[in-house]
């Protein structure tokens, strides 16, 4: 019986286009369009209920125009030794959180946490199966071994 090639052992990189989520965007404004309600129909102090509405209305708003500003990266996973990459640049720490239907993927470079969000429609069930076995097979192959050598 023949042993697999070479190639056959080693795993494709898995290469990821984040981009920002537009459900997340979608989300975001109907939370700007419902927190004055929210607010003006609460037990708060008549002078407060105005200003607080206006400013719940432009904090929501603003982390929705903030999100959909954020600039597309490219995420590259390989297995084995080969550190992640994020736009070209090594990162450190990589983690993924599955939160149901939310992906996230964090990771460190020069010393600050970084973290993307992957929702439903910025990536296929396919795809996000693929990114859960790649970031533990990195996470396995860079771990110090269990057993001494």
């Amino acid at each position: 019986m023949p042993t697999p090639s070479r190639s056959w052992r080693r795993s494709a990189p898995c290469l990821l286009d984040w981009r920002p989520s537009r459900w997340q965007c979608a989300a975001h404004a109907l939370l700007a369009l419902l927190t004055p309600l929210v607010v003006l129909g609460s037990g708060l102090p008549d002078p407060w209920r105005w200003p607080t509405a206006l400013l719940a209305t432009a904090w929501a708003a603003g982390q929705g125009w903030h999100h959909a500003r954020r600039p597309a990266c490219r995420i590259v996973i390989c297995a084995g030794d080969a550190p992640v990459t994020v736009n070209g640049e090594p990162v450190d720490d990589v983690s993924l959180q599955d939160r149901g239907w939310l992906l996230q993927l964090r990771w460190r470079t020069g010393g600050r946490c970084h973290a993307r969000l992957f929702w439903p429609d910025t990536l296929p069930p396919a795809a996000r199966r693929e990114l859960r076995l790649a970031v533990r097979a990195h996470c396995i192959s860079r771990s110090r071994p269990a057993v001494a050598p």
